[in-house]
């Protein structure tokens, strides 16, 4: 058997990069094998947890080949399919069918198996929850050689491990969740402007009737324009009240160099806010799913634009009943450092549905803010702050996103320990292990 190559890797925020020994099995029977060679190794998909979580050194298990569609139920919507399968291809293939994935992150160009990895979650969290209340069963190759199939009701809690558990129980091999019905591709989109953060926040709690909601936040704006927003609500299209002449598709460009370091700055972030804030205006439109759900996928490679020196993204949830105060904390701070960030995401979570919650699942009943800086030392010493104001308001940040967090955040998570002893039965040698996970000791 050849060697296997060592390639420089990262995650989306191409921050940290570390060199890699890369394993690429071309189906389940390989990534078994792979397991059962290698001491140390963790599971990579797509690529797009933005720092560490798919990494290691000694060996990362590149599962893109590890895809297709096994089968697929018309009446239920059930779908089964392998852990390398993406996102982009399920969507494409199925909604002209009438189907359409039951949670999605903001970007398509995900796997299955990272999905289930990170439980991601959407714009529609607080009636649907996260992925993992939509997923049937999957199947978890362990370290001692074993496939388990796991399900609310089989192996459970090594399935609540999984699900959330950042490839830390396992590689999945394979999943099955219920697709949704659909009966276009087109989105009935809402827009309404919040003159501040009370106002977006008051928006979310009257409009949870429907399915889809999000806010673009202004996160320099001061004083009464404080968290001034854009909030979009959405609903799946009718065929009934579909325009005759449906919106066009857009048409992916790519971001070709990175661009230089002094191009984001207080100045031009503030500037974007501006024009975006202005140009968000009320009223009830149709827009095609793409620009609904995944607006940056138009633009491919757009991580360049903040530069070689790479982004990391901050992402926090906190309780519903400390978010008013917590976010005016971190929008002030942040405000006050310049640090602009034009990537900035306010969503509302709902309570989990689902009978089996993951114990390293993100979201909680409350208030998510998302925000992408630039990997600098002042920005870094910035999130470290804004870790301060998060613990004070009992919230906690995404592993899915996290680059540089200290450990003492975990304890946030109710699930911690439970995890760990979990963990510990399934891989008592730690064989599956990332540079995040020996980061934080989980």
């Amino acid at each position: 058997m050849p060697a296997a190559p060592t390639v420089l890797l990262s995650g989306w925020g191409r921050f940290p990069r570390l060199d890699c020994r890369v394993l690429a099995p071309d189906g389940p029977d390989a990534a078994r094998a792979a397991i059962a060679r290698e001491a140390s190794l963790i599971a990579f998909g797509n690529g797009r947890a933005y720092g560490d979580a798919a990494l290691n050194p000694a060996a990362t298990l590149l599962m893109r080949a590890n895809a297709g569609v096994e089968a697929f139920d018309p009446v239920t919507g059930r779908l089964t399919c392998r852990a390398g399968t993406m996102l982009a291809d399920l969507i494409t293939a199925f909604v002209p069918q009438g189907w359409f994935p039951p949670v999605t992150p903001g970007t398509r160009f995900v796997t299955v198996g990272g999905m289930i990895a990170a439980d991601v979650h959407g714009k529609n969290h607080h009636g649907a929850g996260s992925f993992g209340a939509h997923v049937d069963w999957l199947d978890l190759a362990v370290a001692d050689g074993r496939v388990l199939r796991c399900a609310p009701g089989e192996n459970a809690e090594l399935f609540a491990a999984t699900c959330g558990g950042m490839g830390l129980t396992g590689v999945i091999l394979r999943a099955c969740f219920a697709m949704m019905p659909v009966q276009t591709r087109l989105i009935r989109q809402e827009t309404r402007r919040a003159s501040g953060l009370a106002a977006v926040m008051d928006q979310f709690e009257a409009t949870q009737d429907w399915p889809y909601s999000v806010a673009w936040i202004d996160c320099l704006s001061r004083g009464a324009a404080l968290g001034r927003s854009v909030l979009s609500l959405g609903a799946h299209a009718t065929a009934a009240e579909a325009p005759a002449a449906p919106p066009p598709r857009p048409r992916a460009r790519r971001m070709a160099f990175d661009l230089p370091g002094f191009a984001l700055n207080r100045w031009s972030v503030r500037a974007f806010n501006a024009l975006y804030y202005r140009a968000g205006r009320p009223g009830t439109t149709w827009v095609d799913l793409e620009p609904y759900f995944y607006p940056l996928d138009a633009i491919l490679e757009w991580n360049r634009i903040y530069g070689r020196s790479g982004l990391f993204q901050y992402q926090c949830v906190l309780p519903l009943a400390a978010s008013r105060a917590g976010l005016t904390a971190l929008l002030d701070r942040i405000a006050a450092s310049g640090a602009g960030s034009f990537l900035s995401v306010l969503k509302r979570f709902g309570n989990a549905p689902g009978p089996c919650p993951g114990l390293l699942s993100f979201p909680m009943a409350g208030y998510t803010l998302a925000l992408d800086f630039r990997a600098t030392e002042a920005n870094l010493r910035l999130a470290t702050e804004l870790d301060a104001i998060v613990a004070d308001h009992e919230g906690r940040l995404y592993l899915a996103k996290d680059a540089r967090m200290h450990p003492d955040m975990l304890r946030f998570y109710p699930g911690l320990e439970r995890f760990r002893a979990i963990r510990q039965a399934i891989d008592p040698t730690g064989k599956f292990a990332s540079a995040q996970s020996r980061r934080l000791g989980l």
